[in-house]
């Protein structure tokens, strides 16, 4: 009882450390993630977050909060889960309340206008790193490199739903792997 007590702790200042150092949502705390959870406390493998960051983008909810959930489940079982994510939302909880406390004021500072301004440019930084990571990872092969431009291109030029793409790449990715198995062939 008391190792689960400490492996939760242990999830919820992981999980509270990684809410404190990132902005720009999910995405964006998908590097720190890795490096917290797969790097430094070997909790779970790089394959593994690849298939927490998959599940976290097709349930409701952020995906920052919905990866601490998964993850700490798998961890820590339920009580894991629960700590992971009030690990995460915690910081971003207490911040936005204290910001409204002072919001006239606060966003008056010119220094806080050019402290966002960085922000962005750094969780823009952050984001193509969580693409480089995920693409890295992900299968190489012509039915995942057309599921990849078809997807984006449907939402970046045509404006899909993201939820009718993400559902329709689940569907392509399922067929192709299907047929593939039955022809004897793997992707």
């Amino acid at each position: 009882m008391k190792q689960k007590l400490k492996l939760c702790l242990q999830l919820f200042l992981t999980f509270m450390k990684i809410g404190v150092v990132t902005f720009g949502g999910g995405y964006a705390m998908i590097p720190i993630i890795e490096n917290e959870i797969s790097v430094k406390k070997g909790w779970i493998n790089g394959d593994d977050l690849l298939e927490v960051v998959a599940i976290s983008e097709t349930t409701p909810g952020p995906i920052a909060i919905c990866a601490a959930t998964f993850i700490g489940y798998q961890v820590g079982g339920i009580f894991g889960a629960f700590c992971a994510t009030f690990g995460v939302v915690l910081p971003s909880f207490l911040i936005i309340f204290i910001i409204s406390l002072f919001l006239r004021k606060f966003e008056e500072l010119e220094v806080i206008k050019y402290a966002f301004f960085g922000i962005r440019a750094g969780v823009l930084a952050l984001l193509i790193k969580a693409v480089i990571s995920m693409f890295k990872k992900c299968p190489k092969n012509i039915v995942a490199y057309s599921i990849m431009a078809l997807s984006f291109a449907a939402v970046a030029f045509f404006s899909a739903n993201v939820i009718i793409v993400i559902v329709s790449a689940a569907v392509i990715g399922i067929a192709a792997t299907l047929i593939a198995r039955k022809a004897g062939k793997k992707l």
